[in-house]
């Protein structure tokens, strides 16, 4: 065939034509989804979870990279097998691009598989162990952090800066419940503590009477694993029964979490907690955050707006590095594990498992402006996952449960 300058142009068209096929794809909106909790004990912090992935996101006029973002909301009720269905809905009807959760580490590990076979990227908010270290999911990246990631310091401060020696701890019966408590126990045994009594009520438990009639009080403290609005349910009725008096309890990051504070009263100020988020966390990013989100909900944001608000900032700032390509995965994936990112909780990065790097507060109820607040009284900077222990050392052990560590002080 002779190759004439008209065949010669009209192959250069369509050559130019192929090459931009996947530019003008590119300029489809991304797909979202946000896998939550709206039902059952975890709904609070689930509705924070869309609240402030929706505040972010009108912020940057629902577009990232310069593309529009849509977004799909399911709601898992906190049920393992609810949440797999849900999040296969997401990916096979929605067509979703990446996910935002899920909040609640029954449900991850859930998913877990589906997520591997369907390579979706996540962006989880839920605090599941493995899914960071013995079993690393290849597009799962988490910006909050562990179950134990922030029990681990507390451990530590509870230790050597406020001298216990002695500690019951209580939690929700389920993963997160034992992965907290268990990092707990590890570190402050390590550093001469003993946990005496360990007790783990159902997520769902309509009345507390029961455990508060077995609690220890010869003790210095009591360390609440509690998740949703159990650690409120839980306080409340500890005070009603007089043990407020007997032994004042320190928190995990969801036990009083700014969601549930604004309904608590004067038993909650002075108590301790630690997590990797406070609305007092003093930078711009923060500051801008909290002032819009009370300005819509009256409430300071707490664990789970923040997760949603820091996971959006994580994924406009990785396709802004990427060029806005969310359909490569590989890109995405690179570029998420190796940044570093400013977010309202300050700055983070990624471990080679994908969990976060961050710091993480110790906090104490106070009372400013009439409303409680977890005032920030010490940090932890760049906490791993492994605490201070080494990674290949720590993942030797079996994952973080009721029965690991075994608990060698518990007192009858």
């Amino acid at each position: 065939m002779r190759f004439t300058r008209r065949r010669f142009v009209q192959a250069t068209a369509a050559v130019a034509a192929a090459s931009a096929l996947p530019s003008l794809a590119q300029q489809g909106p991304i797909r979202l989804g946000l896998m939550t909790v709206k039902t059952g004990p975890l709904a609070s912090g689930g509705i924070d979870m869309e609240r402030a992935l929706q505040q972010y996101l009108q912020e940057k006029n629902n577009t990232m990279a310069g593309r529009k973002v849509e977004l799909f909301v399911a709601d898992g009720g906190g049920t393992p097998a609810q949440t797999r269905t849900k999040i296969q809905e997401l990916v096979e009807r929605d067509k979703i691009h990446i996910m935002i959760g899920p909040l609640d580490t029954a449900s991850a590990l859930a998913a877990d598989d589906y997520i591997r076979q369907a390579q979706l990227l996540t962006l989880s908010v839920a605090a599941a162990e493995d899914m960071t270290q013995r079993k690393p999911n290849p597009v799962f990246t988490r910006g909050t952090s562990t179950s134990s990631q922030s029990a681990m310091p507390l451990a530590d401060y509870a230790a050597k800066n406020l001298k216990y020696k002695r500690m019951v701890v209580i939690a929700d019966d389920i993963a997160y419940g034992h992965e907290m408590c268990a990092g707990f126990m590890r570190v402050f045994e390590d550093n001469g503590g003993k946990v005496v009594q360990r007790l783990f009520p159902p997520i769902a438990v309509p009345d507390y009477g029961t455990y508060l009639a077995q609690l220890k009080t010869n003790v210095d403290s009591i360390f609440l694993g509690f998740a949703g609005s159990n650690g409120f349910r839980f306080l409340r009725q500890a005070n009603e029964y007089g043990l407020m008096q007997k032994v004042k309890p320190i928190g995990g990051m969801t036990a009083l979490d700014e969601a549930v504070l604004r309904n608590m009263g004067d038993e909650a100020l002075g108590i301790v907690t630690s997590c990797w988020y406070s609305a007092e966390i003093d930078n711009p990013i923060n500051k801008k955050f909290v002032e819009g989100f009370r300005k819509q909900w009256k409430y300071d944001p707490g664990f789970y707006a923040a997760a949603t608000y820091v996971e959006a900032a994580v994924l406009d700032q990785t396709l802004q590095k990427i060029g806005g390509k969310i359909e490569d995965k590989q890109a995405f994936m690179k570029a998420v594990r190796s940044g570093k990112f400013d977010t309202c909780r300050g700055p983070v990065q990624f471990d080679q498992y994908g969990n976060v790097v961050g710091n993480v507060y110790i906090r104490k109820v106070a009372r400013k402006e009439g409303r409680l607040v977890n005032t920030v009284i010490h940090t932890y900077p760049n906490v791993s996952q492994f605490w201070t222990y080494k990674p290949e050392e720590f993942l030797k052990n079996p994952v973080y449960s009721r029965d690991y560590p075994p608990a060698k002080n518990l007192e009858s």
